[in-house]
């Protein structure tokens, strides 16, 4: 029963895109006009080439934005090295993540955007690339993409998976669906035993799954513009500062009580607020200033940035400037029923990490830094408060020697999980080749 139900699923999604294909073809040139996509180069999403293929075997590697393209980056640089001679290239879906390809990938390596999961798109994108072994980053799960993939015989590999239990819960509503998905990869590398354990709840057969670990814990820190950051600091210089950031609904409430406990011991103390949606913006502005804070708008450029008490950092694709700027970072979507956010880029960066107890999402990885003393857990309002003067007093060095803890924690967990992803992928590539060789007729 719960195949048929996959089969219906999928046949229906299926239909579906196909029978959407052509105004998912206009929304996207809609996009490309009003500059929410690559205006020179938003037909790769529809699979047709933007560049030419590499010559012998080409490894094919996606991954969906900017978190997923940093954490494979020192992987990529390594099969660079490993196999000088093989062909490389690396998708993403969005604006950002491709300019992040262009300065963080070797030179030879070749970006394109990932097709749209439509028929044309999707037979255009392997009729051209025709990879040899595909390698899907942790859990963007594109049907047809997949499955068309699979019907051609490319090996695939799900590597740094992530599957957290909400995630867990909604595959497995959609019956033998996910199954069927997974059953098309050779190899699954899980960052750690909850999406191991909830790999296998959703139908992951356990011979092909292996627990390596992260690679975002050595990932390559988030581009940051250097002269905002230079413009900022000498701006701030004599405040100090902290970070609120990915926060929800919920959490900035007790983020402005902290904020305004904290200043009476800390005067002149900035809050720089990041939440997760920056559509939110001028709500939180509201808010702040009805809590009676001063606020400056980074988004509109309301309000006096030198002298604010909350800087609202309501934009896109910036948080590595503000990691890089405040000495200690509280991670949202811990203090409300959210599952936490990744304590990795700010740890990257030289930020002290504050959470909240709801981070189950990232349960293992909190669980090791809160026992070394590199992360600390706030359950409330007032113990963020009781954080903030004692990591950010002397020139917040508190703060330093916790980043500095917590630094060579995650790296060395995160060469493991590299070495593991790199000696799977280059096996992989081994088998193709004997493939290859041995259906050649003599």
């Amino acid at each position: 029963m719960q195949q048929a139900i996959g089969a219906i699923i999928l046949a229906l999604y299926l239909a579906l895109t196909a029978l959407a294909a052509p105004l998912l073809r206009w929304l996207l040139a809609r996009r490309a006009a009003t500059g929410r996509e690559d205006p020179q180069r938003w037909r790769e999403k529809l699979g047709v080439a933007g560049a030419v293929r590499p010559e012998g075997q080409l490894l094919w590697l996606h991954a969906a934005s900017v978190g997923e393209l940093l954490s494979v980056v020192s992987l990529v640089q390594a099969l660079a090295k490993a196999r000088p001679g093989l062909g490389l290239l690396v998708t993403t879906s969005t604006i950002t993540s491709a300019r992040l390809a262009a300065t963080r990938l070797p030179a030879h390596v070749v970006h394109q955007y990932l097709p749209l999961d439509t028929p044309r798109a999707v037979t255009r994108f392997l009729d051209h690339w025709h990879p040899d072994v595909a390698v899907w980053v942790e859990s963007e799960f594109w049907p047809r993409l997949i499955e068309a993939t699979a019907a051609r015989g490319v090996p695939m590999l799900l590597v740094n998976a992530r599957v957290s239990d909400r995630s867990a819960r909604r595959w497995q509503r959609m019956g033998a669906l996910a199954q069927r998905l997974l059953s098309h990869f050779s190899q699954v590398l899980a960052q750690d035993a909850q999406s191991a354990r909830n790999l296998l709840a959703i139908g992951l057969a356990p011979e092909r799954l292996t627990r390596a670990g992260s690679l975002k814990e050595s990932a390559a820190a988030l581009p940051v513009d250097s002269a905002e950051r230079a413009r900022l600091r000498a701006l701030w210089s004599a405040r100090p500062r902290w970070l609120a950031a990915s926060t929800h609904a919920g959490e900035e409430a007790e983020v402005f009580a902290a904020q305004r406990a904290a200043a009476a011991a800390l005067p002149g103390l900035l809050l720089i607020l990041a939440p997760r949606h920056p559509i939110r913006g001028p709500a939180l502005a509201a808010e702040a200033r009805a809590a009676g804070f001063s606020v400056a708008e980074r988004s509109s450029g309301q309000g006096d940035a030198a002298l604010a008490d909350v800087y609202l950092a309501d934009t896109l694709g910036e948080m590595g400037l503000w990691f890089d700027l405040a000495p200690v970072a509280f991670l949202g979507g811990s203090l409300v029923p959210v599952g936490g956010h990744n304590p990795y880029e700010p740890v990257a960066q030289g930020a002290a990490v504050l959470h909240g107890p709801e981070v189950g999402n990232f349960r293992e990885v909190y669980a090791r830094l809160d026992a070394a003393g590199a992360a600390l857990a706030v359950a409330d309002a007032a113990a963020l408060a009781a954080a903030l003067p004692r990591l950010l007093a002397d020139d917040a060095s508190a703060a330093r020697a916790q980043a500095q803890t917590a630094q060579p924690l995650l790296a060395d967990a995160g060469e493991g999980a590299e070495a593991a992803a790199l000696a799977a992928l280059l096996g992989a590539l081994d088998a193709a080749s004997a493939a290859k060789l041995g259906a050649r007729p003599l």
